[in-house]
C-alpha cells in the first residue's frame, strides 16, 4: 500500500505558550497530509471532484496518541497511508517522526460523499472507485 512522507516544520503560530505544538493543529497537518497522500497517489482532492463528481472526503472519526512533544523549529516527518478501504469509507494511519523516534500515531476515518440524487442539498456516501484504490494499491 502506498505510504507517503512529507516534512514538516513547526511554526510559531503552531506552538501553545508552553512553546509545545497544540494539539489541534496537528489534526490540520494530518488533513494536509492526507491530500498529500491522495495526490501521490494521483488523485488530488481536485480529480475527486473533478472525474467523480464528489465533494469531499471528510472525517467521521479521528484519534490520536501522542508520545514527543515538539516545539517551534522542530522538522517532524509524517508518514501517511491508507490501512484499509471499505465500501465508501478509508481508514488512514498517520505516523509522526522526530528523527527515528516515533513521536505521534494518529487514525482517521474518511467517508467519500457526493451529493444525493434524491436531494441535490444533502450529501450522501459514495462507494469508493475500484481504479482509486488499485492507485493505493501499486503503492
Amino acid at each position: 500500500m502506498l505510504t507517503n512522507r512529507r516534512d514538516v516544520q513547526i511554526q510559531w503560530g503552531d506552538c501553545d505558550p508552553a512553546n509545545i505544538v497544540y494539539y489541534p493543529r496537528y489534526f490540520a497537518m494530518f488533513d494536509d497530509s492526507t491530500s498529500a497522500l491522495f495526490a501521490a497517489a494521483g488523485c488530488s482532492k481536485q480529480d475527486l471532484v473533478r472525474v467523480y463528481g464528489l465533494v469531499g472526503i471528510p472525517m467521521v472519526d479521528t484519534r490520536a496518541k501522542f508520545y514527543i512533544p515538539s516545539t517551534y523549529g522542530d522538522v517532524i516527518t509524517i508518514e501517511s497511508r491508507i490501512e484499509k478501504f471499505n465500501r465508501s469509507s478509508f481508514e488512514v494511519t498517520h505516523r509522526v517522526l522526530k528523527g527515528e523516534a516515533l513521536a505521534i500515531e494518529a487514525f482517521e476515518i474518511r467517508v467519500l460523499v457526493g451529493r444525493d440524487p434524491a436531494d441535490p442539498d444533502k450529501l450522501k456516501s459514495t462507494p469508493i472507485p475500484a481504479e482509486i484504490v488499485e492507485k493505493f494499491m501499486r503503492g
